[in-house]
Order: structure tokens, then sequence, then C-alpha cells
């Protein structure tokens, strides 16, 4: 009677998130559409719609699905319609990213490369050089390959290139071809992790953001496509040149060591175990990396006088990432707008073929 009265709880629980769900689509299309300016507005070309997976946080939808408004509507279908709306509505759509923290455009026909990166170009976004241990191809234009490490692996949560001195504000993702199973992209509320680790771990939090943290990474000379963390540090950084390299390093924040079989390892720190970001309510952000370095054959993470941050602590931290995550099972075009500063996000396994690009965003 006991498990009855726990599934009888949970469907409860379910119907009155949809039911919210739904309230609050109501309430968004309202918004999109209602105006007394007899101009082109958002909501004569799109509409709030919903996906799998889809969490109310804090009071907004996230992701915030937006879908083509009715056929017939102003500016109709298809990719380039997309294009011209954006570049018509760019202000109110990084509204609409920074509120939600993250935007679903489904349903658009965006089907290459090409017409992805004119997406990106049409939301005016300046573009940021990718830094970091990902093997990735330019495939056109702003649009890279995601991670081309072997599909069969996950990618850890992070906010992207969060080592970095400077990190891209928006991160975009297109999905050119849906894996048949697996290969979401999950992603976090990082606010939501802050807020919970400081409720567990209040005394280790303080004391990790007042010490800052210190990172180390090793990577190899050339690419290796069999790792998710395989990129060499020529690619990397632009050069075959050790001093040039080094240079380019610093100016990155980081520090090198040289190892005899060609790779490096570098290391950076100080760096903050959260942070606070203009526009995004006060929220305090979960902006690191340390559960996804912590401990790896290839990383360490540790405070940055050299004391062991407690595994039990990483561990929890990790769970709690996995217990907020959201995710939705990739469609063929679909294009999902990530705010960096307030999203960690990853990768699940998947079986092939999956073909996910990617766009990195000042």
């Amino acid at each position: 009677m006991e498990g009855s009265g726990d599934r009888e709880a949970l469907m409860a629980a379910l119907m009155a998130n949809r039911q919210l769900l739904e309230a609050k689509v109501a309430i968004n299309n309202a918004i999109l559409t209602a105006s007394d300016v007899p101009t082109s507005q958002p909501g004569d070309f799109f509409v709030v719609g919903e996906c799998d997976g889809q969490k109310t946080v804090d009071g907004e939808q996230v992701p915030l699905v937006l879908t083509p408004a009715m056929e017939g509507g102003a500016g109709g279908t298809g990719h380039e319609a997309l294009v011209a709306a954006l570049q018509a509505e760019r202000e109110w759509l990084e509204g609409k990213v920074v509120a939600n923290s993250a935007v679903l455009l489904r349903g658009f026909g965006v089907r290459d490369a090409a017409e992805f990166d004119a997406v990106v170009e049409a939301l005016g976004w300046p573009d940021i050089r990718y830094v970091g241990p990902a093997p990735r191809t330019n495939v056109h234009g702003r649009a890279w390959t995601a991670n081309e490490g072997p599909l069969e692996q996950s990618v850890y949560f992070h906010h992207e290139m969060v080592l970095i001195k400077e990190f891209p504000e928006k991160v975009i993702l297109f999905c050119e071809v849906p894996p048949p199973e697996g290969g979401e992209t999950p992603f976090v509320p990082s606010f939501r992790v802050a807020e919970r680790a400081l409720e567990e771990f209040p005394e280790t939090v303080e004391e990790l953001d007042v010490k800052g943290l210190r990172y180390t990474f090793t990577a190899p000379s050339n690419n290796n496509k069999g790792s998710m963390r395989g990129r060499g540090w020529e690619d990397a950084f632009a050069t075959s040149d050790k001093a040039e390299a080094e240079k380019r390093a610093k100016a990155l924040g980081m520090d090198v060591e040289w190892l005899p079989d060609g790779g490096v390892k570098t290391i950076l720190g100080p760096r903050p175990l959260t942070r606070v970001f203009p526009g995004r309510k006060g929220r305090r952000m979960w902006f690191n990396t340390v559960v996804g370095m912590h401990g790896k054959e290839l990383s360490s993470a540790t405070a940055a006088d050299g004391s062991e941050i407690p595994a039990s602590f990483v561990q929890r931290c990790e769970e709690i990432i996995e217990e907020e995550s959201i995710q939705f099972r990739w469609r063929k075009g679909d294009i999902l707008i990530l705010d960096n500063l307030a999203t960690l996000h990853g990768r699940r396994p998947s079986l092939p073929p999956r073909r996910v690009l990617v766009a990195t965003c000042k």
C-alpha cells in the first residue's frame, strides 16, 4: 500500500507540474501577441511550445520552446524566414535567453551547417574562438562540430571555457542528425547547484570561494579523437611553436609545463567556485569544473593553496548537478541557445549516427 501511495503522490506532482507548464505557455503566448502597436511583433512569427523533459524553474519554462506561428503567419517558415525574424527581434530573443537560461527553436526547417551559420549570424552576437580540450572541426563559417570524442562516452557538465579568462556568454547548438538512441545534451540551471551546495556544505563552499581553485590538465601534442579530452595543444593554441604556445597560454591565463612525450601540462588558477553576473537576478552561479576535473587521469582540481577538496563534497555536488539536470530528445533542425553564464551542459552517450554542431558567442 505504501508503494501505491508513493506512485499516486508522484503522479499528482507530475500533473501539477504539467498544468503549471501549460498555464505558462498560455501566458507567454498572450504576452507575445498582445500589443497596441500595429507593427510586426514576435508573436507574429513565434509561438511558445513544449518539449519532453521541460521544467519550471523559479517560475520560468526551461527551456523556453519557440516554434513557428501557424502557417500563413507573418514571414512564413523555413530558415530564411527564421533568419529575418531573428534579425528583427534580436533584443527580444536575447532577453528570453537571459530570463529562461535556455531557448529551444524547434520546427523551423534548418537543414545543414550553412543554414545554421546563417541563423548564428542573424543573432548578431560576436564570435569567440573555442579554447578547450574537446576535439572539434570547423564545418562552415562559425559552425563547428561539437565534441568529436567517442559517442559511447559522456561529456561531463561544464560551463563552456569556464577556466579561460574570456569565455562565451552564449552557446548555440544545432542538431543536424539526431541519434537513434541517447545523445541528449542535458543542461543545468547553475544557480540551483550553488543554492543546494550552500545548503548542504556552507562552510566548504565559502572556504573554497575565498581560497579559489587550482586546476591542471594534460594535453597531447596532436589531436586524439579517441578521447573526449583529446585535443592537442598545437590545435588548441593554433601553433606548433612552443614559445608561441607559451605566450598564447599566458594570454589565456594559464601556465604550462612541457612533458618528455611532447605533451603539455597546463596550470590554471586561482579561479572562483561561484560567480555572480549582471542581469541574472543576483544569482550565485556554480561557475567551476571541480566535478569534471577532480581526481581524473589527465586533470586535477584542488584549492588554490594546494589543499585537497574533500571527495565526498565533489561526489555530492555531482549528484546535485544530475538531480537538477534537464534534457530533451533532439529532433532534426533543433537549435538550442544556452546562456553560458547561467547553465552547465554535457552530453549523454548515444548510438550512432549523431551530428550536433556548435557556435560560441561573446
